[in-house]
């Protein structure tokens, strides 16, 4: 069996958020920057990606945008 690694094919939403969530995990980056990764290294567009998206990482891109003001902020509870 040899080690196909390198040309990875993501086949499904759970396959691609899973990749994503273990290379921001493994590289201690933001989501933003791991897709974006993810996307050249596959030769995948970035506005495409969205349909590969769990809605954990969707929450998280949005908090990530949130807090460099790329979107509006909104009133958090002080837990």
């Amino acid at each position: 069996m040899t080690d196909t690694s390198q040309e990875t094919t993501f086949l499904s939403k759970k396959e691609f958020s899973h990749t994503v969530e273990i290379f921001v995990y493994e590289n201690n980056i933001s989501y933003m920057d791991a897709i974006v990764h993810l996307c050249e290294k596959n030769n995948m567009e970035v506005e495409d990606i969205k349909k590969f998206l769990n809605s954990s990482i969707v929450g998280q891109l949005e908090a990530e945008a949130r807090s460099l003001n790329f979107l509006p902020k909104v009133n958090q509870l002080d837990v």
